[in-house]
């Protein structure tokens, strides 16, 4: 692996790290039962404050296409892991969520043309059963609807990172300004859901913001934009292999600060299931846009990001 490869691997990895204390801040931070509202405010506000930032609207195709997206890495996508994350075990919704890679593998076959291997299904299972290991317990009552949300919200992201990497981004377009649009589209699709089925927003105290700004802020902006930026660079299957990461970190982050208990069988999964994301990055794969303009549009949002205030959009 070299090292342009390393650091694009490193930086997307960074997501779903990110992603793995998302079940900590729901239980430890949020309102309790409120899945649609949760998923609105982690999504809306992000959303708006990147098209805020970039300035940049879609043009043309890309009206339905970031809208397709949207709907499924966010609008469909958040309400059903928020849901299978009230309803059920932590543990058990990340064992369900962790059949991403296959999905994915599947689903690449048909869209992209990327047929997958039997090393590329081994590594998929061996990547659930690694999962399953860390964070599956024997406790807690079966619950269908919390099965369906989290299988849902798992084929959800799955089709959404393929769909992601099928149509790739607009001419000058980089991932900064695809997160904001695909953000703002998904929070406008579950807002009105959210109140319709949930009815008017909770009162929230100082837990409850700080909760739902570190979720919109790091979890959310920073994080898709370190994932959609990946898919820019890598296979949708290799990505998809880093999925593993999130349970895995949300077992540490148990174990850390609320004292969860590692025994060894759970070692042992978290070291199967880091080496199955190991293995996951050394597919072979060519370039899949032009690293050069990606990377030139990159550079103009890393200056944007850094000092919005002092330096006018250039597109």
């Amino acid at each position: 692996m070299n090292q342009n490869r390393l650091v694009t691997v490193g930086l997307t990895a960074l997501a779903p790290v990110s992603w793995g204390s998302t079940y900590f801040v729901t239980t430890q931070f949020l309102p309790a039962d409120r899945p649609l509202f949760t998923g609105m405010m982690r999504a809306l506000p992000a959303g708006l404050a990147l098209v805020a930032l970039t300035r940049r609207l879609p043009r043309e195709d890309w009206w339905w296409k970031a809208a397709v997206l949207g709907a499924l890495n966010i609008g469909a996508f958040f309400p059903l892991l928020f849901l299978s994350a009230y309803r059920l075990p932590g543990g058990m919704a990340a064992v369900i969520g962790s059949v991403g890679p296959l999905w994915v593998a599947g689903l690449a076959a048909l869209f992209l043309g990327e047929k997958p291997t039997l090393r590329t299904l081994l590594t998929g299972i061996a990547a659930a059963l690694g999962v399953s290991l860390v964070v599956l317990k024997a406790a807690g009552a079966f619950d269908a609807i919390g099965v369906i949300a989290a299988l849902g919200s798992s084929a959800s992201m799955s089709a959404g990172t393929v769909f992601t990497k099928r149509w790739g981004r607009p001419e000058g377009v980089g991932p900064l300004v695809l997160t904001g649009w695909q953000l703002t589209a998904g929070g406008l699709l579950i807002a009105p859901v959210a109140f319709f089925v949930e009815g008017a927003p909770p009162a929230l105290d100082g837990r409850n913001i700080a909760g739902y700004v570190y979720l919109a802020l790091v979890n959310t902006a920073v994080a898709y934009w370190l994932w959609f930026r990946g898919i820019g660079r890598m296979t949708a299957t290799s990505v998809t292999f880093l999925g593993p990461l999130s349970p895995l970190t949300a077992a540490v982050i148990g174990w850390a600060a609320l004292g969860q208990a590692l025994a060894p069988v759970q070692l042992l999964g978290m070291a199967i299931a880091f080496g199955a994301t190991l293995a996951g990055q050394v597919t072979p794969e060519g370039p899949a846009k032009s690293p050069r303009s990606f990377s030139s549009t990159e550079d103009k949002e890393l200056e944007l990001s850094m000092d919005v205030t002092s330096r006018p959009v250039r597109r």
